[in-house]
Order: C-alpha cells, then structure tokens, then sequence
C-alpha cells in the first residue's frame, strides 16, 4: 500500500469514519453502487479518509468519482478521485502525476492533492469543481462567457505549454466551468506529450511506449490482411492488386495513369525473391480505383500520434503528420470557439479521420486545406474544389441572425479570386475513395438537434450580446483554425489579440 500526499492538505484522516452502506444515494444506480464498493475493495486506504457519494464520469482509461473527506476544522470539502484502470502503463501514470504536480495547482490548470496505490490500482484525489457539461448550458451562454472561457482556456494551454506539456485532448469536458463561481480548470492529462524541450521528464520516456499506429482515415491494415493471405495460398501465384473497396464503374477512372495497361501484372511466385523496397518519389498507379498497387503496398507505415477525441483534431494529426506540437491543442481551442459562436456543439462529427478532413474542407476550404497539407510534408487530393466559408456569416446563420441557405433570398459572400461574391458552395461530385462530402457532414449529424437547413432558432428579447459580436471575435478564430500548424497562432500570442484587450490589462 502506498500513499502519497502531494499538497499540505487539512485533512483528519483520524476521525473520518469508515464508509458505510448508508452513503449510497437512491439516485445512483445498482452500477454505481457496485462499483463504488469495488474500489473500496480495491483500495482500502481510500475509505478512511473519503465517503464516496457518486460516480460522475467514465471514459477509455479511467473513471471519476465525487468524494466526501472531514476537514481539521469539523468542515467537509469535497473532491473528484480519478482512478485509473489497472491496465494503464506505469510511466503513462507517473506523467500524468509530474504533470498535475509541476504545472497544476495555477493558471486554471487542476492540481493534484493525494495519490493512492495498492498494486496496480491509482486513485488520483483532486480538488473538485462543480460545473455542468458544456451541451446543457451552450445555448443560455452570453458573448461575454464565451469571451472569458476561451480567454481562460488560452491561459491554462500557455501555461502547460510553458512546461512543454501537449495536452492533446482538448475539449469543454476537460474545461470544467463554474458559471456561478467564474472558476475554470484543465483536467486530465491521461494523453499528454512532450515537447523536445519539455520539463516533464516523464514525458521524455513516453516515446518508447507507442505500439504500432492504427492507419490514417480509420482504414484496416492491408500489409497485415495480404501477409496473411501470402501465408495461407502461398502455393499459387497472386495477382499484384488486393481490392480493398467496393467495385466502381470502369468509366469513373478518370485519374489512372497512362502507364498503366489495362491487364492486372502477375506478381512473385512463392518461391520468388521478396520484392525490394520502393524507391522514395515513385508514385503508385492505383489512385481512385478499386484496387492497391505493390507499390502502395510496399511503402513503409508512417507512424504518427493520433490521440485525442475526433471532432477536435488538427489537420496535421488526421493527416498523420509525424511533427506535432503544442499548436494541435491551440486548433482544439480554435474548434471550441467556434461551437460557442455558432451555438452547435459538437460543431464536428465524424466516424472517421477521412471524414473529419472533409468536414475541416468545407469550412475552411479544400484549396487552402491542400496548401497547408503540403507545407508539412503531406498530400491530399479533393473531388472539387470547396470555397472557404466566412466564418461571421457560418456562425451568425447558425445561431438564426441570418437567412438560412436554404431561403431563396440567401447569398453567402465569400470572396473570389476574382473579388465577386459566390452564392452556395458546390457539392462535390462522388468518388470511389471516399463517400459524398454532402453526405459525409450531415447537419443532423454534425450539429445538436438544429440543422444549418431548418429555419432559425428561437431567440429570447435578450441576445446575450450576440447582436453585437465584435470582428475581433471572428479574427481570432480564423487564427485559431490556422490550418497551417506552423503558423497557427500560439497561445501566448491569442491572449494579446485585441478581442481581450481590457482583460490584458486587468492582470
């Protein structure tokens, strides 16, 4: 058994009493109850200083519960105790730990008060925040409250990234927000990375932890399936091509090369040599057919880190960009703002990585999207050309300030080349690489309960600000949705922009 008290906290361990069945709440359920008894089984330590009352989250690598502690002064404080499933790695554990320690406790970012261990069992003890989920109140939100949550969510990611700490799982449920005590707090660094220059040490061994990376856009691993299928028909020849989609009409193949002859080449007998690695630069003959070429098939897995929650990733991590920094947390902020501007939450939600970029291309453009792919070292293919959206507009028609596309009146200025103003985007013809992108960003989908084609949302006499949001608000956010990492706006730079200018000079 170990205990480990990180922060000086008053806590009478002494006259705590020990849990008992009476705490259990006729609001929880059966589920609850069972597994607040089971982490007292598991971690006895824990139930002479807390009376656990509920459980008030679950996700992949942890689940939280609401706890209860006697303070010296006869008082009781509550606190959120984090525990950590036990098949978590040890050096995942400790990092997240060195994280809360060093750079929590200030600047919005949540400390750590004890840690419990019994074998492979942690209880992370935090202070707790009372908030509620950001869905249940987007819609009561003024423009000053999202003024100051993002302001304040920009100070805990400078902060962090001071320490050279990418949080990597930026959203509003690791943003607590207490709307009556103004209070925020970053939470949960269960997918955190290091910088090259972080102060983590941890964070530094994390590197050697990476088993191997699921393939980009969610699609199965085709090296493994054609090893096996090499395996168990080794004794005949096999075609070069392995289809891996649904077959399309021959007269779609508008991208083959001319190279390519029109028969399917043989490829090695079992008794043949392996086939030597593809020189760097050679292009593969298979695009948007139904079929993979050797070629493609003989290109080593990049690796990259794909963590985090979908609807919030950067472009260079759906894309799988080996070199991420702590830019990919400040575009998880930029997609923050912009569900609280629009009023939807999620703004984006895709099943997939391909998906994802499709959705990012219809807001912020399939040319500008491409531009920025190649400056770091990545290409991307789009079946027409989306325009880039005019994000005052996209967020005012969302909220019902403006006409809906589907009104007859309605006109969309989005600047041309050519200075004029275009009126709906186009929909993209479909390809056989992925599904329409009308198809693919489904408003019922995409956005809570109201669709950007169903009319205008009710509105009460006050707006709360939102008649008046200032251009500051918009620039900000286009500096946030950079799609560019290496010039995306860093969150030192953000907290200068001129939309908090009263509030730079109140601290």
């Amino acid at each position: 058994m170990e205990v480990v008290l990180t922060h000086n906290e008053p806590i009478n361990t002494e006259e705590c009493p020990k849990p008992e069945k009476s705490h259990k709440r006729s609001k929880i359920s059966r589920d609850v109850e069972t597994d607040i008894e089971l982490l007292y089984k598991a971690v006895p330590q824990i139930g002479k200083v807390f009376r656990i009352i509920d459980k008030i989250g679950e996700g992949t690598f942890s689940s939280v519960y609401l706890g209860e502690a006697q303070m010296h002064d006869g008082s009781r404080q509550k606190f959120a105790l984090k525990h950590l499933i036990p098949t978590s790695h040890p050096t995942r554990i400790a990092a997240e730990l060195q994280c809360l320690t060093l750079a929590g406790g200030q600047e919005n970012v949540m400390g750590v008060t004890y840690c419990f261990r019994k074998e492979d069992h942690v209880v992370i003890v935090m202070p707790y925040l009372e908030h509620k989920a950001i869905v249940d109140i987007i819609s009561s939100l003024s423009f000053e409250e999202v003024r100051l949550y993002i302001y304040n969510l920009l100070r805990a990611l400078k902060h962090i990234h001071q320490f050279g700490i990418i949080h990597r799982d930026i959203k509003p449920n690791n943003f607590l927000y207490n709307r009556k005590t103004k209070e925020y707090a970053l939470v949960d660094f269960g997918l955190a990375q290091g910088t090259a220059d972080t102060q983590i040490d941890l964070l530094k061994d994390l590197s050697g932890l990476r088993k191997v990376q699921r393939p980009v856009f969610g699609e199965r691993n085709i090296n493994s399936c054609t090893q096996v299928s090499a395996t168990t028909k080794a004794t005949s020849a096999q075609t070069e091509f392995v289809k891996v989609a649904k077959a399309e009409d021959p007269a779609n193949r508008r991208y083959l090369s001319a190279g390519r002859g029109s028969a399917a080449l043989k490829s090695q007998g079992a008794n043949q040599k392996p086939q030597r690695a593809v020189p760097l630069g050679v292009t593969c003959s298979c695009f948007q057919t139904d079929r993979v070429c050797n070629i493609c098939l003989s290109r080593k897995q990049q690796i990259a880190p794909r963590a985090g929650t979908p609807g919030f990733r950067a472009p260079e991590v759906l894309t799988k960009c080996p070199n991420q920094g702590t830019a990919i947390d400040v575009w998880s902020a930029g997609v923050i703002l912009l569900s609280l501007l629009s009023g939807r939450y999620p703004f984006f939600k895709a099943s997939d990585d391909l998906i994802a970029l499709s959705q990012i291309m219809t807001i912020r453009g399939s040319r500008e999207t491409i531009q920025a792919a190649k400056a770091f070292g990545k290409s991307i293919v789009c079946s027409r050309e989306l325009p880039r959206q005019d994000l005052r507009v996209l967020c005012e028609t969302l909220r019902g300030h403006r006409p809906s596309p589907d009104d007859d009146d309605y006109v969309t200025p989005l600047p041309q080349n050519n200075g004029t103003v275009s009126g709906k985007p186009p929909i993209p013809d479909e390809t056989p690489t992925h599904r329409p992108i009308e198809e693919q960003v489904k408003p019922e989908d995409t956005y809570d309960n109201t669709s950007l084609h169903t009319g205008h949302m009710e509105t009460e006499q006050w707006d709360g600000g939102w008649g008046g949001v200032p251009d500051e608000a918009y620039d900000l956010l286009d500096r946030l949705l950079e799609l560019n990492p290496a010039k995306r706006i860093t969150a030192a730079d953000a907290l200068t922009h001129p939309l908090f200018t009263d509030l730079i000079q109140l601290t």
